[in-house]
């Protein structure tokens, strides 16, 4: 007994740092400085790749087996194949996120924890303790990350993103105590710190290892949405989808959602494949296979989630890009050398031209595929043709913003409104607690015209960053062509305001924060 007791020490003391090293990588951002090796190696084959490959074969197999059994015999042949196919997809979105130079575990639990907030939160919009387990995690881990937190707060304003998606939090609090809304304050007040905590951890995750988190978070984007297809693989490839049994889901049944019990708004979709398109397919520092993989699988996803405002800001992003690539043959031409985006440099005009079609065309093929001008000027919540609204009922709730803005208080005028934590609107006739789907609009109702003011400066910021860049440092394209393009998402979406589901304005913060606070060539 006593030797065994004797041997037994070492063992105990030689796992305790392996345990401590283990959840060292999750509670130090600063470990992500000595990663961003892909787990599959993206330019060779290994055995590690043909593992990934059978379990990933089983798996769709068996996704495919499965619904054929629930179909029955009459259509089952057919169900299952279409089965196998959204589960293959899904398991070659698993294979992209782990083949990504720059992946960092700090990287992919910041966009995990944002977009699963935003899965869950429709998923689960009758039962918001779940979201709020969710944001208790992140917030409890982030502060872990940022402690002592007052010392990083200094870098937040130097952010674009950061006044987009905070100052109206703490307006809102303002002016929630000025019309003593005790339960609004509260809530706000708890919302405001985990998200700003969201904002600092980024900072410090990046200032302590020098790495962009952008790639884990679009890493983590890819497996969510490998999630959704696989648990969606029964009806992916369908004309009709499950959709949230309340107003949101209404008419909505031919939008891919993913699945009962774990969905995702197609428009939430539709920004996440867009993001993955931008990061991934405009930087060179990947291979031209992960490239063109991302831009199939945007193209892929906004033909299933029938997004126009995904294919909006896809759109404004490929021009963009076509400009870039216009620009660095300009000065090719003229004996120059071009700045270094990260773009492919293409050896003449012929290449650049067919690398700036290729986006341009895949935004066509989905708009004509997505149904064309019916697509484009439809009304989703409208069960008949004659009421033409394309902003699907937008338009009125603008004006109900807009209406209570008056009837407010001065308070409330300059601070935003207080009725909800979340400033939602409800419109004369429906019980749906709608967002303004307007981002502008919606920092208006948020943050009153202080927050409007504080998101007009913040959107200056993030487009001055993304365009000119910072003290002779130009940045990347991606982020270029993800500032720009967000632009488009102005008048129909919330994507830029954050919160709950904030995974665009995550993705710009990671990337302004790469921007400014990693080291990088200068010009």
């Amino acid at each position: 007994m006593r030797e065994s007791t004797v041997e037994s020490r070492p063992l105990t003391a030689a796992s305790a740092p392996a345990r401590r090293s283990r959840l060292g990588l999750l509670l130090d951002p600063g470990t992500a400085r000595g990663q961003g090796r892909p787990l599959l190696d993206p330019a060779s084959w290994t055995p590690r790749h043909r593992y990934f490959v059978l379990a990933g074969l089983a798996l769709a197999v068996l996704a495919g087996l499965v619904k054929s059994v629930q179909a029955g015999p009459l259509i089952g042949g057919v169900s299952g194949i279409r089965a196998f196919l959204a589960a293959a997809f899904a398991v070659a979105l698993v294979g992209l996120a782990v083949s990504l130079r720059g992946l960092t575990l700090p990287g992919v639990v910041v966009g995990g924890v944002f977009v699963v907030a935003g899965m869950l939160s429709w998923a689960y919009t009758d039962t918001p303790i779940v979201v709020w387990a969710v944001l208790a995690f992140e917030g409890v881990l982030f502060a872990i990350w940022t402690f002592p937190w007052v010392r990083e707060l200094v870098h937040l304003p130097k952010l674009g993103a950061a006044w987009l998606g905070l100052a109206y939090w703490y307006l809102g609090i303002v002016g929630a105590l000025l019309v003593w809304h005790p339960n609004v304050t509260a809530q706000r007040i708890a919302y405001a710190g985990v998200f700003t905590l969201g904002a600092i951890a980024v900072v410090v995750a990046t200032r302590k290892s020098g790495q962009d988190l952008s790639v884990g978070i679009v890493a983590a984007f890819l497996v969510a949405l490998a999630l959704l297809y696989f648990a969606g693989s029964g009806n992916a490839l369908s004309s009709l989808h499950p959709v949230p049994a309340n107003g949101w889901g209404a008419h909505m049944q031919y939008r891919f959602w993913g699945a009962t019990g774990l969905l995702y708004h197609p428009n939430s979709i539709a920004i996440v494949a867009v993001m993955i398109c931008l990061r991934i397919g405009a930087d060179r520092a990947f291979e031209r296979w992960q490239r063109y993989a991302a831009l199939a699988v945007t193209t892929v996803t906004l033909l299933l989630v029938n997004s126009r405002t995904g294919l909006a800001y896809l759109g404004l992003a490929a021009g963009v890009h076509a400009l870039l690539l216009l620009r660095q043959q300009w000065v090719l031409r003229r004996g120059g050398t071009p700045s270094d985006d990260g773009l492919e440099r293409y050896p003449d005009v012929r290449a650049a031209v067919a690398a700036a079609l290729l986006p341009l065309l895949a935004v066509a093929v989905i708009a004509i595929g997505s149904g064309g001008t019916a697509f484009l000027t439809a009304n989703r919540y409208s069960s008949s043709g004659d009421d033409q609204d394309i902003t699907s009922g937008r338009t009125a709730t603008w004006s109900a913003v807009f209406k209570e803005f008056k009837a407010d208080s001065l308070p409330e005028k300059l601070l935003g409104d207080a009725k909800y934590a979340r400033a939602i609107v409800t419109r004369p006739g429906s019980s749906v607690k709608l967002t303004t789907d307007n981002s502008a609009v919606g920092a208006l109702r948020r943050g009153g015209v202080l927050g409007e003011l504080a998101y007009l400066f913040g959107l200056g910021l993030l487009l001055w960053h993304g365009i000119r860049g910072v003290a002779g440092r130009r940045p990347p394209a991606w982020l270029t062509l993800a500032t720009v393009g967000s632009l488009a998402s102005i008048p129909f979406a919330d994507w830029l305001l954050g919160g709950t589901g904030g995974t665009l304005w995550i993705y710009l913060l990671a990337g302004e924060a790469a921007l400014l606070f990693t080291p990088g060539r200068r010009e």
